[in-house]
């Protein structure tokens, strides 16, 4: 593969003890000791009403860091190409659906099944932005944030266009949790252009690698690196915060890693 380079020109962040990417940033520079708080998911304001009682954990956690990551590179989000990738979909709904189908009453909802597509936050983000350009939705299991990261940079590369990626994950209840032990929610969500612009925080390049991934000196934020696919962005991140050049390797598949490489642009 060869490497891949775009610029990053907004973040945003959502997790437990991580509010948004101001407080994330404070907490990866040492500035504020991290605490373990669940995450809180905000109301979908941006969502018409019908579509705000409806949706899931998933589409409010696409959602704010979507809605972050864009105001923060100064774009509209109609026009944005954007790429979602998680784990799972909504946990809470097919907890919902596994118990109806085990039931005598199989009879599911419309809501119920139009919100357990993969595809349910890529549709209710074009509801709540207006959005018609070209939406990719990806599930690699736990490499899940390293492929959303490289779609993302392919496409701002190869259609040398903005491209927004949002990736997320959430819970799933007992006895599903069991089998998929995702502690809380958590969300990233960045804007990546082709060319730097007067807003680029930084320069990144990517390309694949055998190396080990790396992993974080904070014992709680490492747990939760570890535990959840989406906080694999966590070592990338830190790096962001820290605006210094710093070269990274991220978990993605088990035979190869992600070598990235990041130069601040101020």
């Amino acid at each position: 593969m060869h490497t891949l380079t775009a610029y990053i020109e907004g973040i945003g962040l959502r997790g437990p003890g991580l509010t948004d990417w101001p407080a994330g940033l404070a907490v990866l520079k040492g500035q504020t000791a991290y605490q373990y708080q669940k995450t809180v998911l905000p109301p979908p304001a941006s969502l018409p009403a019908a579509e705000r009682r409806r949706c899931g954990p998933i589409v409010k956690l696409s959602l704010a860091v979507g809605h972050e990551a864009v105001a923060a590179a100064g774009l509209d989000a109609s026009g944005l190409p954007t790429v979602f990738s998680a784990s799972g979909g909504d946990g809470n709904n097919c907890h919902e659906i596994c118990e109806m189908l085990a039931s005598d009453d199989r009879q599911i909802s419309p809501t119920r099944f139009h919100n357990s597509v993969h595809n349910a936050a890529a549709g209710y983000w074009s509801i709540a932005t207006g959005a018609m350009a070209p939406s990719s939705v990806l599930c690699a299991y736990d490499a899940s944030f390293g492929a959303g990261l490289l779609e993302a940079m392919t496409q701002a590369v190869v259609d040398n266009t903005n491209s927004l990626l949002i990736a997320c994950d959430t819970t799933y209840p007992e006895p599903l949790h069991k089998t998929r032990p995702i502690p809380d929610e958590f969300g990233v969500g960045l804007v990546l252009a082709p060319q730097r612009s007067a807003r680029s925080l930084a320069r990144i390049s990517i390309a694949l690698t055998s190396d080990r991934a790396d992993r974080l000196a904070d014992t709680a934020l490492e747990l939760l690196r570890s535990a959840i696919p989406a906080a694999r962005s966590l070592p990338l991140l830190r790096a962001l915060a820290f605006r210094e050049a710093a070269a990274m390797v991220i978990d993605y598949l088990d035979s190869s890693r992600l070598a990235v490489e990041v130069t601040p642009c101020s």
